[in-house]
C-alpha cells in the first residue's frame, strides 16, 4: 500500500484529502505543519507528501526544502497545495524541490490525478 503524507494546518483540508485519498486505498499520515511533518518522518516509507504552503511554525516551502536534505526522502514526491497563483510563489516552490502544484480548492478527481501522475 502506498502512504502519503498531508500537511495543512487546516483540519478540513487534512479530512477532505484524507478521505479521498483513503477512499482510493492510499494510507495517509497527517501533521499540522512543517515541523510536525519533520517530527513525523521516522524513517517508514512514503510515496508523496502533499503539503499546504502558508502555514504556521513552517510553511510548505521550507518543509519541501528540508525534506530534500533528507537521504531517505530526498527523491520522495512533493506536491504543494496552496490557494497562492503567483509565479513568484510557484517559482519558489520549484526551487525548494516541490514536484508538483495544486491551487485549492481542488476537486477530488483533480487531486487523485495529480497523486497517480506522481507516485509510480
Amino acid at each position: 500500500m502506498k502512504t502519503i503524507m498531508t500537511v495543512d494546518d487546516s483540519s478540513t483540508v487534512r479530512q477532505m484529502a484524507g478521505l479521498v485519498l483513503r477512499g482510493a486505498g492510499y494510507q495517509v499520515i497527517e501533521a499540522v505543519d512543517g515541523v510536525d511533518a519533520l517530527s513525523k518522518l521516522t524513517g517508514q516509507e512514503l510515496n508523496l507528501i502533499l503539503t499546504d504552503l502558508n502555514m504556521p511554525n513552517m510553511d510548505g516551502i521550507e518543509l519541501t526544502r528540508r525534506v530534500r536534505m533528507l537521504p531517505n526522502y530526498k527523491f520522495v514526491p512533493v506536491v504543494l497545495l496552496t490557494t497562492e497563483t503567483q509565479p513568484e510563489k510557484k517559482q519558489q516552490g520549484k526551487a525548494a524541490g516541490a514536484t508538483a502544484w495544486i491551487v485549492k480548492p481542488f476537486q477530488p478527481d483533480q487531486l487523485l490525478a495529480v497523486v497517480k501522475k506522481v507516485i509510480t
